[in-house]
C-alpha cells in the first residue's frame, strides 16, 4: 500500500468521480485509475461500486475512508512538525520593542535565545507602543514589547502582560537629591526640578507629563527629545532628573543616584503583542516562551 494510493482513493471518495479526482490531485486520469486498481489488488477487495458512470463506496471502501483520512493527517502533521524544528535552525524573527525595554529587559533573554538557537536572525526595531502597533498591523514585526495600555486600542491585536516594573528617579550623585533628599519621592516633589525628557512618542515621556499635570503643575525641563541613553547621560552630567524603569536604572551603572516614587507611585505594564489573524512563526513563539518565563 502506497501513500500516494490513498490519497488517490480519499480524492475519488470525495468527488465520487475518477476524471475530477484526477484533476484534483494533478495527475492523469488512466493513472489514477491504475493506482486504484493496484490497491484493490493490494488489499483484496473492491473499493467502488462502478455502474453508468455513479461511483459510490463498497463496505469495504467505507471501512477504510476514515483509516485513510487519518493516516494522511498525520503525514501533514508530521510534515508540518518537522518544518517547524527546521525554522528553528535557520530564519529571523522581527521583534519591536521600546528603548527602555532593549535597554533593561532584552539583553539577557536575547542572550539566551541566540545562545540556543544561533542560526536565527534577531531583527529589533525601537519604537513606541504607537508605532509598534503600526508596524505590527502591516506585518513588519512578528512581535512587539509595548506599554498598556495600547494608545490605540485594537481588536486585531493580542496582547499577554509580561511584567509590571516600578518607574523611579535618576539624578547626578553630584547635584542636590531631588525632594530633598528624602529615602523616597511623591511626583509632587518633582515640581521646581529641573527634568531631561524624552522625545515627543515616547511612553514614559507621556506616562510621565500626565503624572506631573495630575499632581497639579507643569514639568519643567532642561533638556528635551533624547532617547534612553541620550537621558542617562544628560542625568549623569547633571542637566536634570528623570524618570526611568527601575530595571534601566539599575542596569545603568554608576554615575547615577536612584530614588525610588514614594507610594503609590508609578508604575507600568509591558505586554507582549502579535496579530490575532496569524499565528507567529516558530522561532517567535519559542522566544514569546522564553520571554514570559523568564
Amino acid at each position: 500500500m502506497q501513500f500516494q494510493q490513498l490519497q488517490y482513493f480519499v480524492a475519488v471518495a470525495e468527488t465520487r468521480h475518477f476524471t475530477r479526482a484526477a484533476d484534483l490531485v494533478h495527475v492523469a486520469q488512466p493513472s489514477l485509475s491504475q493506482q486504484i486498481k493496484a490497491l484493490e489488488r493490494e488489499l483484496g477487495a473492491d473499493l467502488f461500486l462502478r455502474a453508468r458512470g455513479n461511483i459510490t463506496l463498497t463496505d469495504a471502501g467505507e471501512a477504510l475512508l476514515p483509516l485513510a483520512r487519518r493516516i494522511l493527517a498525520d503525514a501533514d502533521t508530521a510534515r508540518h512538525e518537522v518544518q517547524e524544528l527546521a525554522q528553528l535552525r535557520s530564519g529571523r524573527v522581527r521583534l519591536g520593542a521600546t528603548p527602555s525595554l532593549c535597554t533593561g529587559l532584552l539583553p539577557d533573554v536575547l542572550r539566551a535565545f541566540h545562545d540556543r538557537y544561533p542560526g536565527i536572525r534577531l531583527l529589533i526595531e525601537e519604537g513606541g507602543s504607537h508605532d509598534l502597533v503600526r508596524e505590527l498591523a502591516r506585518g513588519a514585526l512578528d512581535l512587539a514589547l509595548v506599554v498598556l495600555p495600547l494608545p490605540t486600542p485594537s481588536p486585531a491585536l493580542t496582547t499577554v502582560e509580561v511584567l509590571r516594573e516600578d518607574l523611579v528617579v535618576v539624578s547626578s550623585p553630584e547635584a542636590a537629591a531631588p525632594g530633598g533628599g528624602r529615602r523616597a519621592v511623591r511626583v509632587c516633589d518633582l515640581e521646581g526640578e529641573r527634568l531631561v525628557m524624552f522625545r515627543h512618542g515616547y511612553d514614559l515621556r507621556e506616562l510621565t507629563v500626565a503624572a506631573c499635570r495630575s499632581a497639579g503643575f507643569e514639568p519643567d525641563f532642561a533638556v528635551e527629545g533624547g532617547e534612553m541613553d541620550a537621558v542617562l547621560g544628560f542625568v549623569r552630567a547633571g542637566l536634570g532628573v528623570a524618570v526611568v524603569p527601575r530595571m534601566v536604572a539599575t542596569r545603568a551603572g554608576r554615575g547615577l543616584r536612584v530614588t525610588p516614587l514614594a507610594r503609590p507611585g508609578l508604575g507600568r505594564t509591558i505586554a507582549l503583542a502579535h496579530r490575532s489573524d496569524v499565528a507567529p512563526p516558530r522561532a517567535a513563539r519559542e522566544l514569546q516562551r522564553m520571554l514570559l518565563e523568564r
